[in-house]
């Protein structure tokens, strides 16, 4: 599984804000956001390849109880079957995040989901291919519907502009088996002050409309840098 970093942190996005993590994440991802803040794992993936019992003694030597499989997208891999089983026999507590678009049989304890919205998509001027394919995959309902009916889920739109909104709320209308308590909108930015300019909006709106504001909280504490 071809792995960009390992490190731990604090998770800064969701329900488990706050909750100290060691985050795995994998290199490879079958989508393209433009605005994508980790393209060492997209865009031009970085990495190592390790066996799964690598990367479970390395998320061991951090220690703590949470792991969060990140990437890129790390259902990409099948090895994420067994990483997540190891795991859990050693009673870590496992988050996927993912975007939806491709299943694996996993166990985890947590599913983050975070669809991509058609705001996502990157230029077709200056990518292409890219952006067909970009388009073509973002959105997989029938991933979607399996995931929300087998597990623990949180779903996690970026939200860039004001339209974004309408967008998510049609979205929901069309899985109305997603618990709306346990969807979060997320401002779009790598800055703070990016991110408060959007808030401002952004977190009425979602007082407003039964949603939850996820703040994104690394970026806050640490800046946009790799290892947090």
């Amino acid at each position: 599984m071809r792995i960009a970093e390992i490190f731990r942190s604090i998770q800064g996005e969701g329900l488990l804000t706050g909750t100290e993590s060691v985050f795995v994440r994998a290199s490879g991802c079958n989508l393209r956001c433009w605005f994508c803040d980790t393209p060492y794992a997209s865009w031009e993936p970085e990495g190592e390849d390790l066996p799964v019992e690598e990367i479970v003694a390395r998320a061991e030597q951090l220690g703590g109880r949470h792991v969060v499989l990140t990437g890129g997208e790390p259902m990409l891999f099948a090895e994420l079957i067994p990483l997540c089983a190891a795991l859990r026999r050693e009673h870590r507590h496992v988050t996927v995040e993912t975007a939806g678009t491709l299943y694996l049989p996993v166990e985890c304890d947590l599913m983050s989901i975070s669809p991509k919205l058609s705001s996502s998509t990157p230029s077709p001027e200056q990518h292409p291919r890219w952006a067909r394919r970009h388009e073509r995959s973002r959105h997989v309902p029938e991933v979607i519907r399996r995931m929300v009916a087998e597990y623990d889920y949180q779903l996690k739109f970026v939200v860039d502009v004001v339209e974004d909104c309408r967008e998510v709320e049609a979205y929901l209308a069309a899985f109305p088996e997603i618990d709306r308590s346990r969807t979060m909108l997320m401002p779009q930015g790598t800055d703070a002050a990016a991110l408060a300019e959007k808030a401002r909006w952004l977190e009425p709106y979602c007082a407003e409309h039964g949603l939850g504001y996820c703040a994104r909280r690394q970026i806050e504490w640490f800046g946009h840098q790799r290892g947090t």
